[in-house]
């Protein structure tokens, strides 16, 4: 394949109605910075950093950054950095995710804009890596994927400890009054003590596992820690891999393909990854016109077994995960489910990668698919009157004691009615309970934050109890565990059956079926749903109405309709 366009600074021109007055413009423009006109000749590998002092995990870029350059210059090319919006997960409100879009426009945007011929997309954080998938699909430019790498663990009183399921394991402690504030003090300044993304398989780590699996980063470097040399020499070589990619130019329409993203999925279910990998692969993938189909999802869990024994779902870091073999030993193990002739950055198809990996893999981390931690997928998709639309499982980090149960629903219509009654010694709740929590989705004035994790009300989590079901139309984070159940669609917010449920109501769940019911007759939701007013609206401005007007269900991937491609859009509204 080739590319017919100019190449370098002639590239793209800022139109003053005279290309070659555009031309010389620019390049006198680019003298002021040092650069000669022999080194203004060559092809540019733009480099989208997204660096941030509101961004733990992305600390060590600078670093990062200079190696990916030096990848460029060994490759013939131009490196030029640019910066882009970063999302720090912990350090946005609402929600990171109500800023995922505005990132991936942003990353979109400039990389059409700019004069590149490639593109390297440095993200590590959550929502950054997804958010630069999403816009290198729609821009369609070479590009390399390059992730921050998770932590390395620390140490408390002899454990070992990392962001940021331990995290949420002592929170819960201090709860319910296991530990002091002393303690709970000490362990704070112990979770995060290193640059890189959560220790543990959160949605981070999940996400640098899906870009790997597409094929938009190099082989084998999804899982190196962030500390590591290895990080520094990853990044020269994704320099180095982008600049090759501009002779011949592997576009991520090439790479992203139903069949990729289906490998993706698989490996979603065996790495029991995050439940927000669900939302991001939908959008990711729907901005190429691919859509992921939840039904689909259930068909392959159940072929796909559970493979790695990380945190929340087992016990591992991902730096275990790193040297027991990484994303590839798991690729191995599920080389007769997948793909095979999916194209890869490198201009190898996942079979030829695969044929020439070997390497000792240590089998205490990243079980064989003969002998799986679990037969069946880590995540699942229910449906039934309570969600027609679907709604998400994480079951390979629940109780499976809580997987086929009928219980009251106790609910909290508000994240704000949540924080005043949750912990009250008058919430009328017990054990056997379903927590449900409404009007927490992606139009809400909330955003869709990870408050599905509900909190144990106080005086259970007092009394010893860990885990009891809880239902909202929020995420959780990929960190977190319990048998939750996230992402129903509709939400609530927009009239879906979650908005009808009403304290004392029975919920049945069976994960065997699939299924989250609201067992109450027809007529009643009916008449409920003629009873539900419309409250009038907040008045909301900027980028704040955009996202309220234009985000679509979770089904959908939460991405705005208006960014994905124009024959899918017309498609949708024909229908």
């Amino acid at each position: 394949m080739t590319d017919d366009q100019p190449r370098g600074l002639a590239r793209g021109l800022t139109n003053y109605g005279d290309p070659d007055f555009s031309v010389y413009l620019r390049r006198s423009f680019a003298a002021s910075m040092g650069y000669s006109r022999e080194v203004l000749k060559k092809p540019i590998v733009g480099i989208a950093n997204s660096f941030s002092g509101f961004n733990n995990c992305h600390r060590h870029f600078p670093e990062m950054v200079e190696a990916v350059k030096r990848g460029v210059l060994l490759g013939g090319g131009l490196p030029l950095e640019f910066p882009t919006i970063s999302l720090g997960e912990v350090f946005l409100s609402p929600t990171s995710l109500k800023f995922r879009n505005l990132m991936s426009i942003d990353t979109e945007e400039m990389i059409r804009a700019q004069p590149m011929d490639a593109v390297v997309l440095m993200g590590g954080c959550d929502k950054t890596v997804p958010a630069q998938l999403m816009g290198a699909a729609s821009a369609d430019l070479p590009a390399v994927q390059l992730v921050a790498g998770p932590m390395m663990t620390s140490r408390h009183e002899g454990e070992r400890l990392g962001a940021c399921t331990d995290c949420r394991r002592f929170w819960g402690k201090y709860r319910a009054t296991e530990i002091s504030a002393e303690q709970i003090a000490a362990i704070e300044g112990k979770l995060a003590t290193t640059a890189g993304t959560c220790a543990v398989m959160g949605t981070a780590s999940t996400m640098a596992c899906i870009a790997e699996t597409l094929g938009m980063t190099l082989p084998g470097t999804a899982a190196i820690p962030a500390v590591h040399a290895d990080r520094l020499r990853a990044a020269e070589a994704s320099g180095m891999a982008a600049a090759r990619m501009i002779q011949n130019p592997i576009r991520p329409s090439e790479i992203i393909t139903e069949k990729s993203v289906e490998n993706a999925l698989r490996v979603l279910l065996a790495i029991g990854g995050s439940t927000n990998a669900i939302i991001h692969l939908t959008a990711i993938a729907g901005r190429l016109g691919i859509r992921v189909s939840l039904e689909r999802f259930n068909q392959l869990s159940d072929e796909t077994p559970v493979l790695v024994n990380l945190k929340p779902v087992g016990q591992g870091y991902m730096e275990d995960f790193f040297f027991a073999g990484g994303v590839g030993a798991v690729l191995r193990e599920l080389k007769p489910l997948l793909h095979l002739d999916c194209m890869t950055v490198t201009g190898e198809t996942l079979g030829e990668r695969l044929a020439a990996e070997t390497g000792p893999v240590d089998r205490a981390i990243i079980a064989s698919a003969s002998e799986p931690l679990e037969p069946e997928g880590g995540l699942v998709a229910l449906f039934g009157n309570l969600a027609p639309r679907g709604a998400i499982l994480k079951r390979s980090a629940a109780d499976r004691n809580l997987f086929e149960k009928e219980g009251r629903a106790v609910v909290f219509t508000s994240l704000e009615d949540l924080s005043n009654r949750i912990d009250s010694p008058d919430l009328d709740v017990t054990e056997d309970d379903i927590l449900v929590l409404q009007n927490a989705g992606p139009r809400s004035a909330s955003g869709m934050p990870e408050a599905g994790y509900l909190p144990i009300p106080k005086r259970l989590a007092a009394k010893g109890l860990k885990d009891m079901i809880r239902i909202s139309d929020a995420r959780m984070s990929g960190t977190a565990f319990g048998t939750i159940v996230l992402h129903v669609a509709p939400e609530a917010s927009v009239g879906g059956p979650l908005a009808l449920v009403r304290d004392g109501d029975r919920i049945r769940l069976s994960v065997k079926e699939k299924t989250i019911s609201l067992l109450v007759p027809d007529e009643e939701l009916e008449a409920r749903r003629r009873a539900l007013s419309d409250p009038a609206p907040a008045p909301r401005r900027g980028y704040d109405r955009l996202y309220a007007e234009e985000v679509l269900q979770a089904d959908e991937g939460c991405d705005f309709a208006f960014c994905q491609p124009l024959a899918a859009a017309a498609g949708e509204e024909a229908e």
